[in-house]
């Protein structure tokens, strides 16, 4: 039997219903400001629906889902996956230095741009 539904498709963070029911990210203590692309949220929703309240999320390009970023010279910690020499997965820690993804588009950066 099928259920009532209001399906809305959010095209980005900007889109009013873009942060339903997504809490806020904690700060980790190593990032300094809200990301101020998805403010603190980290994902958003494509898609949900507002009688079930059942969504499909996108993560953040611009905080790796963090929902912080660093405004300083510190390299940050992001999960990640390679490959053993034994062919099996391993999770590590990959450290990004701001300088290797620094761009003169702010949207297309991956970290902020500290306010003079």
């Amino acid at each position: 039997m099928p259920h009532a539904s209001n399906i809305v498709h959010c095209d980005g963070p900007d889109s009013p219903h873009a942060f339903d029911i997504i809490p806020l990210r904690p700060r980790n203590g190593s990032l300094d400001a809200r990301c101020p692309i998805c403010h603190g949220h980290g994902q958003w929703n494509t898609e949900i629906d507002l009688v079930s309240f059942r969504c499909k999320r996108a993560i953040c390009d611009h905080c790796y889902g963090a929902g912080w970023v660093e405004t300083g010279d510190d390299p940050i910690g992001f999960p990640d996956i390679v490959t053993t020499p034994e062919g099996y997965p391993k999770w590590i820690v990959r450290y990004v230095v701001k300088s290797d993804v620094e761009s003169s588009d702010p949207k297309s950066a991956l970290l902020a741009v500290p306010k003079p």
